[in-house]
């Protein structure tokens, strides 16, 4: 029979290991680091005070511009991205945050490197070099998106895309089986009445004409006068069915190829800060 001091040992041991010992969730984020730096200050500061303007990816919106992939930005050296959190840009909707303390300031520039893809340096999930040959091969990117100069114009280009996304969220975006087709991106199918169909990507629209961009890159500008009919359609371009298509591995190795090809685009310009003035 255990004494009274023994057992009082063993409940303390085990609470203990479940308290700090066993923890593989904790574990796990150990093991493997995202670049979303999730549980950052300056992530949280981000969401309160720039989100609103520039999006919570960094990619601005109607009320405030791009602050992750245009390159110019990106060129911008920490003190001036400090500069203006703290100071504003006059003239412009960028206002000043002089109640964040200097410590606040220094994390949120370094969230904003991280949402520019200049933060990471956690392992790849997989084989880049399998993963290019996923993307111009078995998953057919390539029809549709250009990489480094190579593959087609339908959709976005997605040379700097690996580097401001988690490999969580590229995950999400191919897998994605309710994905919402974004403005520019949308499918059409129109015939005209000299029974002319043409199918493409809406580029642009008015009251009075159809701008299409057929799968062989061409353009068609079209006069509504002249048209019979015109859907749209909801499916989007870009499969839905990609966790079914391609295996965990491999879509692990294409993750790897778009954030090494991201990573590298970044460090072109990670100590270039001639524009610094601008």
């Amino acid at each position: 029979m255990l004494s009274i001091r023994k057992s009082h040992w063993l409940v303390a041991f085990s609470v203990l290991w479940v308290a700090i010992g066993f923890r593989p969730a904790l574990a796990q984020e150990l093991k493997e680091p995202t670049h979303d730096a999730s549980s950052s200050p300056g992530k949280r500061t981000y969401a309160s005070t720039c989100a609103v303007c520039h999006g919570l990816d960094g990619r601005g919106g109607e009320r405030a511009p791009n602050i992750a992939t245009i390159e110019r930005v990106q060129r911008f050296s920490n003190q001036k991205l400090s500069s203006i959190i703290a100071d504003g840009i006059s003239g412009t909707g960028m206002p000043a945050f002089r109640a964040l303390t200097p410590v606040q300031i220094r994390s949120l520039v370094s969230y904003v490197r991280a949402l520019q893809g200049k933060g990471e340096t956690g392992k790849l999930p997989g084989n880049p070099q399998n993963g290019k040959a996923i993307f111009f091969g078995k998953a057919d990117c390539s029809s549709c998106h250009a990489i480094s100069g190579e593959g087609g114009f339908l959709g976005p280009d997605l040379t700097v895309y690996g580097s401001t996304k988690s490999g969580k969220a590229m995950f999400d975006d191919i897998t994605n089986a309710d994905r919402i087709v974004p403005n520019g991106y949308r499918m059409a199918a129109v015939t005209a009445t000299d029974g002319t169909h043409v199918e493409g990507i809406v580029r642009n629209e008015d009251n009075f004409s159809v701008q299409l961009q057929a799968k062989d890159s061409s353009y068609h500008l079209l006069q509504k006068s002249n048209l019979q009919k015109v859907e749209y359609q909801k499916s989007p371009l870009m499969p839905t069915d990609y966790a079914r298509r391609l295996s965990r591995a491999e879509i692990d190795d294409l993750i790897s190829y778009l954030m090494s090809v991201g990573r590298a685009s970044g460090s072109d310009h990670s100590g270039d800060t001639r524009n610094d003035k601008e």
